[in-house]
């Protein structure tokens, strides 16, 4: 053998790995595709347990309330940073719930219309 002719074999060999390293996975004798390791897995399991309510929810229900909420109220019960607690306000009043605010011996008290439209 030349040198040439094992220099070709091995690039043959590399394009061939890669070529089916990029297939995703098809099987060339059968036809069919692998499936995906997440997707067999997450078929295979049932959910055990019922979804958790989104931060989001807790927000709107807490505002909600006849008293309302603080903003401080909102960043302990979420864990958010109160800038975000603002900006998730800011995406209820873009969802239509109308949002109104009072100040109070220096504390910002947030209520939600309970007639909103969302």
């Amino acid at each position: 053998m030349t040198t040439a002719t094992k220099t070709s074999a091995k690039a043959r060999n590399r394009r061939m790995a890669r070529m089916s390293a990029d297939s995703g996975g098809d099987n060339e004798q059968t036809g069919t595709k692998k499936p995906a390791a997440g997707i067999a897995k997450a078929a295979a399991k049932p959910s055990e347990t019922p979804k958790k309510p989104a931060k989001i929810d807790l927000v709107l229900s807490m505002l909600c309330r006849a008293e309302g909420a603080t903003l401080d109220q909102m960043v302990e019960a979420t864990g958010w940073l109160p800038h975000t607690t603002r900006a998730a306000l800011t995406g209820l009043k873009k969802k239509g719930h109308v949002i109104s605010s009072e100040k109070m011996d220096g504390v910002r008290t947030y209520h939600v219309a309970v007639s909103s439209n969302a």
